[in-house]
């Protein structure tokens, strides 16, 4: 049972008065990408650069995300630069990219008219058919010139004649002779063109006199079916589906083809070519087969889909620490069967994911990968190591430009290391996607891409089962060090009032109380302010039940040197509730 005691409104050095309950939602983050959730992490293009190009990316590491002003002595983090996302509607490029897109259509038309996307060759029959007109011109040819020929040996004949004569008589007779010869193998020749004609339209096949008594009204079928035939036989262009998207079906075939351009900084053929060899691995690797496959639950906690960030792409988190757990290690990596395994499934993760996105222009069709460093194996485990090479490999390849941006959290020491070394052989574009941040900044970082009622618990959010849900909006305030900070729930009728309140990281002193409207009404102490620790209940959910008009006031101190991040939600219910 509440204490009651007879006091006066608690002292506060700042207080922040909330609005008359119930509090207005705030619009849901979900509901605007409700058609995307889960992928893997992803990697993007990686291309080498020259060696002039490592002092740009030196250069690019200057914004921190783990500076400390409020005394945190943790080593500072290097930060990229900030990336915008692209459009994906065609009428949103330049000109010459407009026109990259549509280069890279007519390439891919013209390898659906010969079926060249996934080994697929045109049938033998086809291309007999075309080839035919073609050989019935080349065996006529032949025989105008043997008539040619012929004519010309006859002439040649008869003046040979006429030259070995002894008198003019047979001169002039060979002479004649000779025109008569030309003109007769002009007329010959004209003559045999005209055979040629006339037999080839009026020569009919034989034909078994069984079909020879048949009435010339059982013909036309034949005709038919022939001509019904020559249609049958003629192949329609091939179909090609990627991601559940028909090539050049509708704009959103459009889309996809942007990745690839943008992979590959719109160069045309270098573009075609990737895709070309992406639709050949998928169909090698069995994609379609893959995604129907069951690969159980034991790396459901490993990567997996949660919420969405504050522009609604769907966030996927990768928890390498999971991998901490030997028996789990062992049943993934152990050899190269079940490294093939570990493989497999997370390709399935990313299709699945991929294939619940909006490939409409202007749509959300990329994800954000959250890759939680904390407790990670590292460099020493050689199976995971191998694992995660062939994936990224396997990634960065075939899947494009999907993801809208890679934030590292809990980032170790030696993971800064790696990064230096790695970062002049990636993209300034690739760069520009990479946030880091060290144990004590993980959950600010988030909370500048992701709202706090999005994140889960474990990284410092309000998202969890319970009374309140995804859509139910977080208030995020930060509380000086060495101060006390007040949040007042105003009330004007009886209510259920109920409110979750955190502070990240803790170690503050907490306390909550309803002070009535009336001047003879009791102050009613909720919860006696104590000191909770960060390795206390990471959410702290109170309700009251309110009989008169007054306010509930939260009293947070904050007793250390270092800034804190105070989250907190309400509701209400009618008190018949």
């Amino acid at each position: 049972m509440a204490d009651q005691v007879q006091v006066g409104a608690p002292p506060a050095d700042k207080v922040v008065v909330v609005p008359d309950v119930p509090l207005a939602e705030k619009p849901p983050v979900a509901a605007a990408a409700a058609k995307e959730p889960p992928p893997v992490p992803e990697s993007e293009e990686e291309k080498p650069v020259k060696q002039k190009q490592v002092e740009d990316a030196e250069a690019l590491e200057t914004k921190i995300s783990d500076a400390v002003p409020d005394g945190d002595d943790e080593e500072k983090v290097p930060q990229s630069g900030h990336y915008k996302e692209e459009s994906t509607r065609v009428a949103d490029l330049l000109e010459n990219e407009k026109k990259a897109v549509e280069e890279l259509k007519v390439l891919v038309r013209e390898a659906l008219n010969k079926h060249e996307f996934g080994g697929f060759a045109m049938p033998q029959q086809q291309q007999q058919q075309q080839q035919q007109p073609k050989d019935d011109s080349a065996k006529e040819e032949p025989k105008a010139e043997a008539v040619t020929e012929t004519v010309a040996e006859t002439k040649e004949e008869s003046i040979a004649q006429a030259e070995t004569g002894d008198d003019e008589e047979n001169v002039a007779t060979a002479t004649v002779r000779s025109d008569a010869v030309e003109d007769d193998g002009a007329k010959t020749v004209e003559a045999i063109e005209d055979t040629i004609v006339s037999v080839s339209a009026s020569v009919q096949p034989e034909q078994p006199p069984e079909a020879a008594s048949k009435e010339p009204s059982d013909a036309k079928p034949n005709v038919e079916g022939k001509d019904a035939e020559t249609v049958s036989n003629k192949v329609l262009p091939q179909e090609v589906s990627i991601w559940g998207i028909p090539l050049l079906a509708d704009e959103r075939s459009d889309v996809i083809l942007l990745k690839f351009l943008r992979a590959r900084d719109f160069k045309v053929k270098e573009a075609f070519t990737m895709l070309q060899n992406t639709i050949r691995w998928r169909k090698e690797f069995g994609i379609d087969e893959l995604v129907e496959q069951d690969f159980g639950n034991d790396l459901e906690k490993v990567v997996f889909m949660h919420g969405f960030d504050k522009e609604g792409h769907p966030v996927c988190y990768n928890v390498y620490g999971e991998f901490q757990n030997k028996e789990l290690y062992q049943k993934t990596f152990s050899d190269e069967e079940k490294r093939q395994n570990f493989l497999r499934w997370r390709i399935q993760f990313l299709e699945k994911s991929i294939r619940k996105l909006d490939f409409s222009p202007g749509g959300i069709c990329t994800i954000v990968q959250i890759n939680d460093l904390k407790n990670s194996p590292g460099l020493t485990k050689w199976e995971l190591r191998q694992a995660t090479k062939q994936a990224l490999q396997l990634l960065q390849d075939n899947y494009p430009e999907f993801v809208a941006r890679q934030v590292f959290i809990n980032v170790p020491w030696w993971y800064l290391a790696v990064n230096k070394m790695i970062s002049p052989f990636l993209t300034q574009r690739t760069r520009s996607k990479f946030v880091f941040a060290g144990p004590s900044k993980s959950a600010e970082n988030l909370f500048r891409y992701i709202a706090a009622e999005q994140v889960p618990v474990r990284y410092g959010g309000l998202s969890k089962d319970g009374e309140f849900g995804n859509t139910d909006a977080v208030t995020e305030i930060t509380v000086k060090p060495a101060a006390k900070h007040t949040v007042e729930f105003p009330v004007t009728e009886a209510c259920l009032l109920t409110w979750e309140v955190r502070v990240v990281g803790w170690e503050v002193n907490y306390g909550a109380e309803f002070v009535p409207s009336g001047e003879d009404s009791y102050t009613i102490i909720i919860q006696k302010s104590k000191k909770v620790g960060c390795s206390e209940g990471e959410v702290v959910c109170d309700n009251f039940k309110v009989g008169e008009p007054g306010k509930v006031v939260l009293t947070i101190h904050n007793p250390t040197s270092k800034k804190k991040k105070l989250l907190y939600r309400l509701k209400t219910m009618p008190a018949s509730a």
